[in-house]
């Protein structure tokens, strides 16, 4: 099955700081994503000479003390994939517990041998609910 590296989030305690780092590293600002309901920013970066969003900086509003000592910084690994189904499926197979089923056809997270978030996204537009993911409900964190 082909997969696509999509982008790499990590958790910043001050946006603007954040971002002037990144953007001395040759990163520029391409799109920001403001969610009033979930009280978070997210500002998508890419790499001069790359067509495409690598580096997502998430700031929580209500802030997070836990930065940077409990590595909460670092997100998760986003990849695209074929069949969202088929690849949580595979991975269950392998014994690796989906922490937040694809209910919705688009994302899914697990975590990786070594505890890191992977985020599953379905390339292109959502696929139908379907059974078992449907009622499937989540478990741990992502």
């Amino acid at each position: 099955m082909a997969t696509e590296f999509y982008h790499l989030m990590v958790r910043v305690l001050d946006l603007e700081k954040s971002m002037a780092f990144y953007e001395m590293l040759g990163f520029r600002e391409d799109r920001r994503t403001v969610s009033e309901k979930g009280r978070f920013t997210n500002v998508h970066m890419r790499a001069e000479g790359d067509d495409r969003d690598t580096l997502e900086l998430t700031y929580n509003w209500d802030g997070d003390e836990g930065l940077p000592s409990d590595s909460r910084h670092f997100g998760h690994i986003a990849i695209l994939v074929d069949d969202i189904y088929e690849m949580c499926q595979t991975a269950m197979d392998r014994g690796i517990t989906i922490n937040r089923p694809p209910r919705d056809g688009h994302m899914a997270f697990f975590r990786s041998p070594d505890n890191i978030s992977i985020e599953l996204l379905q390339k292109g537009d959502a696929l139908p609910p379907k059974e078992p993911w449907a009622s499937m409900e989540s478990t741990g964190h992502w």
